[in-house]
């Protein structure tokens, strides 16, 4: 990219390059066919890159505005589009998951292996009572099981509510209730700067009160000794032994407008409140955002260092990149553990194409300074992303400078839990300035307005 100074202060042009390659090359023609027909503009797109059950009666429903629904009458799933079509194909050899655990350990999902995992838990959560339209809670360290669950709610039509593994026994215990879930998913406890996080002990108090709690199923991952409610809890592995873990286990076809999962708010200004998102519109937009903010190719190694505990977690780790049938890294510790160049480390090691992570974790990165990346060869990212808060123009310079040694584009997203995909972001053909979100994704119109709404 070339920089040049201007009356506003810097601005990175993409290298010719990077447009040439990028799926959308022309920003503004294709912003400019979104605001002039935005349901042509979306039923285009979900046609022509989407699988449907059943086709939709209108792909914006107005009628009762502001609840709008989106490619309503349709039948689909989600965990179709993101598991099922592509098992029809090459990419079912594909890797769909690498992880590393922060102990070293390392594990790979191809999309076929993904596919039969997540049916035979989906069999499991049905011998446990699970039906559509059934909450189920998930509390989890950042391991591909955690993924598995979600993915097997989604495809028996059930609703997920992951809760962030580092939330308290009073958090866990208002979502549990709030949510009416009848199942739980944990595990034994997480990895984290080296030290076991003890979320079955967490999980146990939380239901020492009044709750909705049927049924308990624990992934074996630190390996401590941890309390088994008798009739209760159930070990992961052993459920997955049984008959009932049927790896035919069919993906049930629901509306466009079924509910997909309930994310709760950080409760900053009160109360947490549930979000709810669906399998249809959430589908299209996560997948669309995703492949032309982040480019995403065949060939890409994408990281996303979110936790799935949090919308981005949900959105850009599981969603999106496995219905674009990318491959993913996935990460379960601490940025520095054991050393400040452990991301570095597996950037260099896995190849990674595309980073995608947090301001408060570059400027974390940044206080060790240059040599730690310096260790490592960083030549195969391409792409750079930021996301959770607004990233100051000195952090977005380090990144931009030492991690993509000038050469990759910073896409810096702005969105919420409750918009599910990206508002406000760079495409790699929109020149970039430091600190700035630059403009809206196509499809969505940005205002700046005063008090007046002016």
């Amino acid at each position: 990219m070339s920089a040049e100074k201007n009356m506003v202060g810097e601005v990175y042009y993409p290298a010719p390059e990077v447009v040439a390659h990028a799926h959308i090359q022309d920003y503004d023609k294709v912003y400019a066919e979104a605001a002039a027909d935005l349901p042509g503009f979306w039923g285009r797109i979900a046609a022509e890159n989407f699988e449907w059950y059943a086709p939709w009666n209108s792909v914006l429903d107005d009628s009762n505005a502001p609840f709008y629904k989106w490619f309503d009458g349709a039948k689909v799933n989600v965990v179709h589009n993101a598991l099922d079509r592509h098992l029809r194909t090459a990419t079912r050899n594909k890797a769909a998951l690498l992880f590393e655990g922060e102990p070293g350990d390392t594990r790979t999902y191809t999309y076929q292996q993904l596919s039969y995992e997540v049916s035979k838990f989906a069999g499991v959560l049905k011998s446990q009572g699970v039906s559509r339209g059934d909450r189920v809670t998930i509390y989890m360290g950042r391991i591909p099981e955690l993924m598995i669950a979600m993915l097997a709610c989604a495809k028996i039509g059930a609703i997920h509510s992951v809760v962030y593994g580092g939330f308290s026994v009073e958090a866990l215990y208002d979502r549990i209730l709030d949510s009416a879930s009848k199942v739980l998913v944990t595990c034994d406890g997480a990895w984290l700067r080296g030290e076991i996080i003890e979320l079955k002990k967490i999980v146990n108090e939380s239901l020492e009160k009044n709750n909705p709690v049927q049924s308990v199923i624990v992934v074996k991952r630190t390996g401590q000794a941890v309390e088994m409610v008798a009739d209760r809890d159930h070990w992961y592995h052993d459920l997955m032994t049984l008959p009932v873990a049927d790896p035919k286990t069919p993906t049930e076809h629901v509306d466009a407008e079924s509910p997909l999962f309930m994310l709760y708010t950080s409760g900053t200004t009160g109360r947490p409140k549930a979000i709810l998102h669906t399998h249809g519109g959430y589908m299209v937009g996560t997948a669309t955002t995703l492949k032309w903010v982040f480019d995403i190719k065949p060939h890409d190694v994408y990281w996303c260092a979110a936790d799935p505990g949090w919308i981005t977690g949900h959105s850009y780790i599981v969603y999106a990149p496995l219905v674009l049938g990318a491959t993913s890294f996935m990460y379960e510790g601490a940025p520095t553990h054991p050393n400040p160049d452990r991301w570095w480390a597996m950037v260099d090691k896995y190849r990674v194409s595309i980073l995608y992570t947090a301001p408060t974790a570059i400027r974390g990165l940044m206080r060790f300074g240059e040599s730690w990346p310096g260790l490592h060869d960083l030549s195969s990212l391409r792409l750079l992303g930021t996301v959770g808060e607004p990233i100051n123009p000195e952090a977005w310079r380090w990144y931009y400078r030492v991690i993509g040694q000038e050469r990759c584009p910073v896409m810096d997203t702005w969105w919420q839990t409750e918009t599910g995909m990206f508002m406000i972001t760079p495409l790699p053909c929109v020149p970039l300035k430091p600190g700035s979100g630059t403009r809206g994704f196509p499809g969505v119109e940005v205002d700046v307005v005063n008090e007046e709404g002016q």
